[in-house]
C-alpha cells in the first residue's frame, strides 16, 4: 500500500509526518530523479492555493528538486488547471498544485502531473515513494548543475486566455447576472476576471483570502452564502468553486444548489445534441445517482462508472476515447477543453447553454429526477473497518434487501480518515430504516 499518496495525491494536515520540510524536501528529491530523462534543462511548474501552509510547502519541494537539476519556475496562487495547463505549454517535465482542495486552511497537499498534464498513476506514485525511503542524497546533481526558481508572473493571464478561448466566439454573457464564489482560495484572481471580461454583471464573494479563510463558510462546500447572494441580488446564477478551483456546485436563480450529476446531465444532453459526445458515452463514479443513468439511457447514452476520484474518469475516458466524466461532487472533465477538471470552463459551458437555449437556470439544470438518495459520513480511524466480517455481512445483508430497488457504495476516503456510505432507494421509508442502522452500526467505531 501507498504511505503518501492517496486518492488525489498527497493531502494531510499541514507540519505533520507527510507534509513536514523534511519529508516534502525528499518528496521534492524522489520526483526530480524519477523524471530526469536525458541531458536537457529540465522544467517543473509549482502552483499553490491560498493556505498559509503553501510557502513552507512550496520552498521544500522546490529545495528537493533543485538539489536534483531541475529549474522550477513558481506560479503563485493559481488554480489546479492551471497547473496543467501550464505544464503542457511550458513543455515542463512535472506539474506540482499545493492544495488539499475543499479541506480547511490546517490541512495542505500536492497534486502532481506528467508532462502531459495528466495525473500519476498509482504505479508511479509507488515508484516515487520507494525512491523516498532509498539513499537519493547519492543522486544529488553536481555543483554547477543545481537548478534555479524564478517566479512567472503570468501563470494567471495565461490561464484566464485558456478558459476564455473555450467559450464560443459570436456569444457573450452580457445581460446575465453571475454569483462566483471562489472559496477564498485559488481562483480568486482569475474567475471573477473572465465572466466580467465575456461581459457578465459579475458579483463576487470568498475573493479575500488571508492564509486562513480558504473554505471558511463559502465555497463548493458551504453554499449558504451563495445562496443568499443569488436571492439577495436576484442573479440569473451562482458558481462556487472549491479551494483549487478545480470543481464546480451551481445555484439556480430560486436558491436551488444543484449538484454534480445534474451539470453532466445538463452537458451530456447538450454534447449529444451537438454530435460532440464521442462514442455517446458519459463516464461518471459510483457515487452519481441512478437517475442520471437512466435519463441518458433514454437518450441512448451510456454510462461507464469508475472508483471515486477525478483521475480515475480521466482514465476512463482515455483508455476508451470519450470526451465527458464527472463526479456528483463537481468535477468535470470535458477532454477537450483540458486535462483535468475545471470548474470556470464547466461553468462557461453552463452558461453557453442558457445563452443559446434561453431558459432560466433553474429549468434547465433540472435535468432528471433523483433516486432518493444518502450520504452518510463517519469519522473512523480504522481504515480496515470494511473488511472486518461484521461489516462485510451487515453491509451484504442490506444489499440483498435492496435488491432492484437501490444500491449501497461504501468506501474509506483516500485523503482522511472517513469512511463514506452512500444508499440509494426508490422505497424513502426503506431509505430511512437502512440509513439509521448503518449510521448506528459505524457510530461506535466514532
Amino acid at each position: 500500500m501507498k504511505k503518501f499518496f492517496g486518492t488525489d495525491g498527497i493531502r494531510d494536515r499541514a507540519n505533520s509526518s507527510k507534509l513536514n520540510g523534511n519529508t516534502l524536501m525528499l518528496l521534492g528529491m524522489a520526483l526530480g530523479d524519477y523524471f530526469r530523462d536525458g541531458e536537457h534543462r529540465h522544467r517543473v511548474v509549482i502552483g499553490k492555493d491560498t493556505r498559509l501552509s503553501g510557502y513552507m510547502i512550496e520552498q521544500a519541494v522546490t529545495a528537493g528538486l533543485l538539489s536534483m537539476g531541475m529549474d522550477v519556475f513558481l506560479l503563485g496562487p493559481i488554480p489546479t488547471p492551471g497547473v496543467s495547463l501550464v505544464t503542457k505549454s511550458m513543455r515542463a517535465d512535472i506539474g506540482i498544485m499545493i492544495t488539499a482542495s475543499h479541506n480547511k486552511f490546517h490541512d495542505n497537499g500536492l497534486k502532481i502531473f506528467d508532462k502531459f498534464g495528466n495525473k500519476l498513476s498509482d504505479e508511479v506514485e509507488m515508484e516515487i515513494e520507494t525512491l523516498m525511503n532509498k539513499e537519493i542524497e547519492k543522486k544529488l546533481a553536481k555543483p554547477e548543475l543545481i537548478g534555479r526558481a524564478k517566479r512567472l508572473e503570468d501563470a494567471n493571464a495565461r490561464y484566464i486566455e485558456f478558459v476564455k478561448n473555450t467559450f464560443p466566439k459570436r456569444k457573450s454573457l452580457d445581460g446575465l447576472k453571475v454569483v462566483i464564489d471562489c472559496a477564498n482560495g485559488a481562483s480568486y484572481i482569475s474567475a471573477p476576471t473572465i465572466l466580467y471580461e465575456l461581459g457578465a454583471d459579475v458579483i463576487k464573494i470568498g475573493i479575500n483570502p488571508d492564509g486562513f479563510n480558504i473554505n471558511k463558510e463559502c465555497g463548493s462546500t458551504d453554499t449558504s452564502m451563495l445562496v443568499h447572494t443569488v436571492l439577495k441580488e436576484k442573479a440569473d446564477i451562482g458558481f462556487a468553486l472549491d479551494g483549487d478551483g478545480d470543481r464546480l456546485i451551481v445555484c439556480d436563480e430560486n436558491g436551488k444548489i444543484v449538484d454534480g450529476d445534474q451539470i453532466l446531465g445538463l452537458l451530456a444532453l447538450s454534447m449529444k445534441e451537438e454530435n460532440n459526445l464521442q462514442n455517446d458515452t458519459v463516464v461518471a463514479t459510483d457515487m452519481s445517482n441512478l437517475g442520471l443513468e437512466k435519463k441518458l439511457n433514454e437518450h441512448s447514452i451510456k454510462l461507464l462508472r469508475t472508483s471515486v476520484g477525478d483521475r480515475y474518469i480521466k482514465e476512463e475516458l482515455l483508455k476508451n476515447n470519450l470526451s465527458l466524466g464527472g463526479e456528483q461532487s463537481g468535477h468535470i472533465i470535458m477532454k477537450d477543453y483540458g486535462s483535468s477538471g475545471d470548474g470556470m470552463v464547466t461553468a462557461l459551458k453552463i452558461l453557453s447553454i442558457l445563452k443559446e437555449s434561453k431558459e432560466t437556470s433553474s429549468k434547465a439544470l433540472d435535468v432528471f429526477s433523483p433516486v432518493p438518495q444518502k450520504l452518510l459520513n463517519f469519522n473512523i480511524s480504522d481504515s480496515k473497518v470494511l473488511e472486518k466480517k461484521e461489516t462485510k455481512t451487515l453491509i451484504e445483508s442490506y444489499k440483498q434487501e435492496l435488491s432492484s430497488d437501490g444500491r449501497i457504495f461504501e468506501r474509506m476516503s483516500g485523503t482522511e480518515p472517513v469512511l463514506r456510505v452512500m444508499i440509494e432507494c426508490n422505497n424513502p421509508e426503506k431509505l430511512d430504516h437502512i440509513g439509521n442502522q448503518i449510521s448506528s452500526y459505524f457510530s461506535k467505531f466514532n
